[in-house]
């Protein structure tokens, strides 16, 4: 959710069980506005918030003007200081998968995964125990990345890609109708397109390239992982999904308003596909 107006857009996710106090607003409202300045980005969301055991991380993201390249995740324990995060690679993401539970709110904890191998053949082998240590910080970079993979949309046609391969922000987007904020096709996953290449010759020419750029959460696998619904009349769509827990988005149809929030554990629902 952009951190501009962001003390009134908070409201919209209301309903989910997403609220700031008065202080954590007016904290954020001040802390952002310096976050964006000190790194001169474009724009700063507020990303959301993961709740550990001890302490809770509040977790924001600056982007430069093209939103896919650059991208810089920060977290804060207090809405005032904010620490930056290391970018989440593929062994980072592997190593995390191993650490099981609850975040503890330290960053500097150290999960520890022992696995028991074989080494040897025969009568000669023999147990070894490898211990693998995984810092809480690389854990909460690599769930962020994963979450932004799995469940981050937006809007189609809030944002297009110009000629320069660049995605930026369609100021020419005045929202969706009623009629077309209640279907699931119209809500695009904000990251590189995967399923693109899947679609028939015939789908690809009804698709504007400036527009469908990316993947829409239509063709999530398992079906279900998404509930749409419509509150104050017709007035604010909601979307949860059930895959990730937490994770929120919002739309008031017609409007430029819109945004997304994660205020979860950062623990993915594994059990989904055998509830739908």
């Amino acid at each position: 959710m952009e951190s501009e107006g962001l003390h009134l857009n908070i409201d919209y996710v209301g309903s989910s069980g997403i609220i700031l106090s008065p202080e954590q607003k007016a904290a954020l409202q001040t802390s952002l506005v310096i976050l964006q300045n000190e790194n001169k980005f474009n724009r700063v969301y507020l990303w959301g918030k993961i709740l550990g055991v001890k302490d809770d991380y509040f977790i924001a993201q600056g982007a430069y003007k093209d939103e896919f390249a650059g991208r810089k995740t920060f977290y804060s324990k207090d809405c005032i200081h904010w620490g930056l995060l290391p970018p989440a690679t593929d062994d980072m993401k592997k190593k995390s998968a191993l650490a099981k539970g609850r975040f503890t709110g330290d960053p500097s904890y150290e999960f520890e995964h022992v696995e028991t191998k074989k080494v040897g053949e025969g009568d000669d082998a023999v147990d070894e125990e490898e211990t693998t240590i995984i810092k809480e910080e690389d854990r909460l970079s690599s769930v962020i990345s994963e979450i932004d993979e799995d469940v981050r949309i937006v809007p189609r046609g809030a944002f297009v890609q110009v000629p320069t391969a660049e995605v930026v922000k369609n100021r020419s987007f005045e929202g969706l109708s009623v009629q077309e904020a209640a279907k699931l096709c119209n809500y695009m996953h904000f990251r590189e397109a995967k399923r693109l290449d899947l679609k028939t010759l015939l789908q690809r020419a009804n698709m504007d390239k400036a527009i469908d750029f990316m993947d829409s959460i239509e063709d999530d696998v398992p079906r279900g992982s998404w509930s749409l619904q419509f509150e104050r009349g017709s007035g604010l769509l909601t979307l949860r999904s059930l895959q990730w827990p937490g994770y929120v988005f919002c739309h008031v149809p017609a409007s430029q308003k819109y945004g997304s929030v994660y205020f979860g554990t950062g623990e993915k629902n594994l059990d989904l596909p055998f509830m739908l």
